[in-house]
């Protein structure tokens, strides 16, 4: 046999025997065939995945093999396809000489002659049999792990860096649908974001792979629907990459299992005690606020005509020299005896209470506010749209005066639409976030507020109700200014009145 191009073989081709001992020594089972599938050759590996010898099965047909399980559409499209001279691929179930079953994945290759016709086929398989199962303990584990969490009673969301939920349960979907918004774990996972702030991913080495455990996430709805709240963890999970150019450089592609867990009616338990609590001190605090703006009102009052006759007596030691003149004498010893009952009366105003400050929930405490004025709002006719934005980043402050911030609003609104005859009565309270900012809306159908007192109301004991006067409004403004923000009227409405409040989500207290 010529093996070489100096024995005549063409340059660029393989000799025989080289194809001989490729076929003889590859690692795959190979058979070859006549057109009617009898056996012609088979090499050793055949021998190690069927335990047939080559003298077993040489010039036996191919069907040998055949378990009789597989189904005839399967035989019938493979002999369809390599009849027509196309290569073939699939699986078939094949028997072992010793009468045992395993998976073969197959690949039978149809050899033409020169003329087109068909000579042989190649046939090449593998023993599948564990890969098999193991490709069916995935499917089955997968679709157990996808049971449990559906049937659970959690909504389940994995989110990828991009916050987009790219797996979830019939429980996150149901929630989806209950909520009526788009991606309720990308709004929650903000608001805790916000709150914990670096936390977030400090939290990460000290929980073991958490991101956050057992966080509280109360959701707003329109209207007065009861908000909903949940008890939310985030747990780190990292998917291997499955990129070829990952295969030598490994990276890990890391998504954050958002755990929700819904705690509303453990909440709404805990707000009845709550709102009943937070009604007895708001009571308790408006005694105190009444008693110190009238005390206040008393000494506003008291220092003018003091003022007056101090002015006087001053007058009057100037023109009488040496100061004996009686009435000056008695002017002076009013005085100093309305100076002494000043400071006596300013001794005994109440101190404002002062609190640590906290994370304030402002949608939290505008519905303390209302629910607490409900009695109030039913007996003037007055109907209240609240449209809030579900999830608020939290405030850090005074949970108590920004209560009473609110409080004020609400009251003047409610006061300046309970008039006779007034038949506009609406109440419309809005929240949404802004960039480090929370913003507050409330508006009232009411007379409104002239544009020349616009300013005037925010002035201490200015007031336009008769027979009032208070601090109320400059208190608010002092309170949104002790907390970095703002409260101002707008200028244009002009279909009652519209108060804006901005309060910023992190703000150092004036009095630290």
């Amino acid at each position: 046999m010529k093996t070489g191009p100096e024995q005549g073989h063409a340059p660029g081709t393989v000799p025989q025997h080289i194809f001989e001992q490729v076929v003889a020594q590859a690692d795959v089972a190979i058979a070859i065939t006549d057109p009617h599938a009898e056996i012609v050759y088979v090499n050793p590996a055949f021998t190690r995945v069927t335990g047939y010898a080559a003298s077993d099965v040489i010039g036996r047909n191919q069907s040998i093999l055949s378990n009789r399980t597989t189904p005839p559409d399967v035989y019938k499209s493979m002999w369809q396809k390599i009849g027509r001279g196309e290569p073939w691929h699939g699986r078939l179930v094949n028997l072992r000489k010793d009468g045992t079953r395993y998976l073969a994945d197959l690949t039978i290759t149809p050899v033409l002659d020169d003329a087109g016709g068909i000579s042989s086929f190649l046939g090449m398989q593998r023993d599948v049999t564990d890969l098999h199962r193991l490709e069916c303990r995935v499917r089955n584990s997968k679709a157990l792990i996808e049971s449990v969490v559906d049937a659970a009673p959690l909504a389940f969301a994995l989110l990828d860096g991009d916050d987009k939920v790219v797996l979830d349960n019939h429980e996150y979907k149901k929630l989806m649908g209950d909520l009526a918004m788009a991606e309720p774990a990308a709004m929650m996972l903000a608001a805790i974001r916000t709150e914990l702030g670096t936390n977030f991913t400090t939290n990460v080495a000290q929980h073991d792979g958490y991101a956050f455990l057992d966080h509280e996430v109360r959701i707003e709805r329109r209207g007065w629907s009861a908000p909903r709240w949940f008890s939310c963890s985030g747990v780190w999970v990292n998917e291997d990459d499955d990129r070829a150019d990952a295969f030598f450089a490994p990276q890990r592609v890391v998504y954050l299992l958002l755990v929700a867990k819904e705690i509303t009616s453990l909440r709404a338990e805990q707000e009845k005690a709550r709102i009943a609590a937070l009604q007895a001190v708001l009571s308790e605090e408006d005694r105190v606020a009444g008693l110190r703006e009238s005390l206040s009102a008393a000494v506003f009052q008291i220092e003018g005509p003091i003022n007056i006759i101090a002015s006087a007596v001053a007058m009057l030691g100037r023109r009488g020299g040496n100061g004996s003149d009686p009435m000056a004498q008695a002017l002076s010893d009013a005085v100093q005896a309305g100076q002494t009952a000043l400071a006596h009366l300013r001794s005994i105003i109440p101190d404002q209470p002062r609190v640590p400050r906290s994370l304030v929930n402002i949608n939290e405490a505008l519905r303390d506010i209302i629910d607490l004025s409900t009695s109030r709002l039913l007996a003037a006719g007055i109907t209240v749209a609240w449209q809030p934005q579900s999830v608020l980043p939290a405030i850090h402050g005074d949970p108590n005066r920004l209560r009473a911030l609110f409080k004020t609003l609400v009251d003047n609104a409610l006061e300046a639409m309970n008039v006779k005859a007034w038949r506009e009565r609406e109440l419309r309270i809005a929240t949404r976030a802004l960039l480090g900012s929370i913003e507050v809306i409330i508006e009232d159908s009411g007379p409104g507020i002239p544009v020349d007192h616009q300013l005037k109301v925010f002035e201490p004991f200015f007031t336009t109700k008769r027979g009032s006067v208070g601090t109320g409004l400059a208190a608010a403004q002092q309170v949104a200014a002790d907390h970095g923000g703002l409260i101002e009227i707008d200028p244009a409405y002009r279909k009652g009145c519209r108060v804006r409040v901005v309060l910023p989500t992190r703000a150092k207290d004036r009095d630290e």
